[in-house]
């Protein structure tokens, strides 16, 4: 199959230098990054680590749900988190679109009904972001021990913004 040919010769590549072989998976900074899946996010260079320095959790928003919280819980007692960063950012499409726009848009893009999918909207990012906090510190499972921090991350000068 050609489809992925281009990736697995450059990770191939990648294989001849690769030097964590053996790594236990602990985050070797203590940090924690949740994050939006949005591209021009680099969550490791934008903070000024590298490879097996954090833990990075990413979904539509960067928002903190059952799942990403789960994770979480997993991180602090388990691989070494002391510091989480939520990292919404500018320009989201998910906070700037409403859920019809953003169902029209995966409707036309499929050709078929996405009336059965949320759609992960973001009504207010500030609001939202203080909630996501709120909801690690708080969490029963997450001691008090652990720095918790939100950020805003601007997608056109690479600047991260301490909202909470």
């Amino acid at each position: 199959m050609p489809d992925f040919d281009d990736l697995i010769r450059a990770n191939q590549d990648y294989a001849a230098s690769f030097s964590l072989g053996g790594f236990d998976g602990i985050a070797r900074a203590g940090v924690g990054v949740v994050t939006c899946m949005d591209s021009r996010i680099e969550p490791l260079a934008m903070l000024g680590l590298t490879q097996g320095d954090a833990k990075i959790l990413r979904n539509p928003g960067g928002r903190v749900n059952h799942d990403t919280l789960e994770a979480l819980v997993l991180a602090v007692h388990l691989l070494g988190v002391q510091r989480i960063l939520v990292i919404p950012h500018t320009r989201c499409a998910v906070a700037s679109s409403t859920a019809e726009e953003l169902r029209s848009r995966v409707e036309e893009s499929a050709g078929d009904s996405a009336a059965d999918v949320t759609m992960p909207v973001v009504r207010d990012q500030l609001e939202a972001l203080a909630d996501d906090v709120q909801k690690i510190r708080t969490h029963r499972l997450v001691p008090g021990t652990v720095e918790v921090g939100g950020f805003i991350y601007d997608v056109d000068t690479g600047l991260l913004d301490r909202r909470f």
